[in-house]
């Protein structure tokens, strides 16, 4: 089943950065998934994610997607819909710190490319510095 992994991270001195992760949920053999459940608590809901890999470095493994994702913890939405929060956090101010989307995927306010067309990360980053927040001051 396709999903989405999601997470908001508030960072001091900077406020929220959203993280977003396209993937699929996949079957684990019956003890592989109780090994895994073993390692936190067995109560919990047993969702087995992979991410889509891409050629970027922090989407290029599982491994890497795990290693630049803010925490353990996300929340997991049906379907694929990075695009749409990317374009939610653009209108909110929110920068995207990471993200496996294609870039055909992404629509961010046009006057973003003023920040840096071949850098959208920091262009978004630089974006939300300069119009600042709508949410109020973090």
């Amino acid at each position: 089943m396709p999903l989405t992994m999601v997470r908001l991270n508030l960072v001091k001195g900077l406020g929220p950065a959203l993280q977003i992760a396209e993937g699929r949920t996949a079957d684990l053999e019956p003890a592989l998934a109780q090994a895994a459940a073993r390692q936190t608590d067995p109560t919990w809901p047993q969702v087995f994610f992979v991410p889509r890999l891409t050629d970027r470095f922090a989407s290029s493994s599982v491994y890497r997607v795990i290693e630049s994702w803010g925490s353990n913890h996300c929340v997991l939405c049906p379907g694929h819909v990075g695009g749409q929060l990317v374009t939610l956090a653009s209108m909110l101010r929110i920068p995207v710190s990471f993200h496996n989307l294609a870039p055909e995927q992404l629509m961010r306010p046009d006057v973003w490319r003023q920040f840096g067309a071949d850098d959208p990360t920091g262009a978004d980053y630089r974006a939300c510095a300069a119009f600042g927040p709508l949410y109020g001051r973090y």
